[in-house]
């Protein structure tokens, strides 16, 4: 992101500007995927090919019995990154888009790719790999409403069970 900001600084050549931020955000890609994420939150993505040919996404958690302080600070900065990153290109895909900086798009279209692609591994390995966003948050807000709807049923002066509706 630095360099995307300053490199007209360094360089009038948009050419080398270009493969710069390009090679540096596909190093970041690569080294958030495949290392610190790996070593800071326990999680892991791929891609494998089976042997009919077909592509299966894995999605891998690794359970931390115990977290220290400085490896839950860490998580947290890990955390915060990944997703400010998308949200930085995003904002400057509008400035290019709007300022008709146009040579400028295909390199920001690029980083808002692989950041938000990390992004979405990474969320995908957090909630569980192959269970999906939705059914999951729609499974917390089911449990959440569980005790509101005894209450109300107790409090009623009905009774369920097994869904036979008794009195008290």
């Amino acid at each position: 992101i630095i360099t995307y900001l300053f490199c007209d600084w360094f360089s009038n050549s948009f050419v080398a500007c270009f493969v710069t931020i390009l090679l540096l955000l596909s190093f970041d890609f690569w080294s958030v995927k495949n290392v610190t994420g790996r070593l800071l939150v326990g999680l892991r993505w791929w891609n494998q090919i089976d042997e009919d040919g077909k592509s299966h996404w894995v999605f891998e958690a690794k359970r931390v019995p115990t977290i220290a302080a400085s490896t839950e600070a860490e998580a947290r900065i890990f955390w915060l990154g990944l997703i400010i990153c998308p949200v930085i290109w995003t904002m400057f895909f509008f400035s290019t888009l709007f300022s008709l900086k146009l040579k400028w798009l295909a390199l920001v279209i690029a980083g808002i790719s692989l950041q938000t692609a990390n992004l979405y591994g990474y969320i995908h390995c957090k909630v569980g790999g192959q269970k999906s966003i939705s059914r999951i948050t729609s499974k917390f807000f089911v449990t959440a409403d569980v005790p509101k709807r005894q209450a109300r049923r107790i409090s009623g002066g009905h009774i369920e069970v097994h869904g036979k509706t008794g009195t008290r």
